[in-house]
């Protein structure tokens, strides 16, 4: 049986369940919680960076986004708060439209 050792969305193991398979699971304590979902964007992250085409970067680009509503969560926020946050910025330094690539400054 393979180990997976990992968070998993909430129906996984409803869908698990329905092939027929046996499984384990646990439920983790907040800091583990907040541990496995840093992990988690990470794990995301480099599935969106390995797409080869639009289609693929959609569908990680929506996983990355489903772990920064469940941070946001996590941290008493919601996505409208950190959605007004990231407007601020924008407005404040700027956003990556331009392509613009800082090689260097001087002292």
């Amino acid at each position: 049986m393979p180990f997976y050792n990992k968070l998993v969305r909430d129906k996984i193991p409803n869908i698990i369940e329905s092939t027929g398979k046996k499984f384990t699971t646990t439920i983790l304590s907040d800091d583990e919680y907040i541990k496995e979902l840093k992990k988690k964007s990470y794990e995301e992250l480099e599935e969106y960076m390995a797409t080869e085409n639009n289609q693929e970067a959609k569908e990680e680009l929506a996983d990355l986004l489903e772990i920064i509503h469940t941070l946001a969560n996590y941290h008493g926020s919601s996505i409208e708060e950190i959605e007004q946050i990231r407007k601020e910025k924008a407005q404040k330094s700027g956003r990556f439209q331009e392509k613009i690539f800082l090689v260097e400054v001087e002292d």
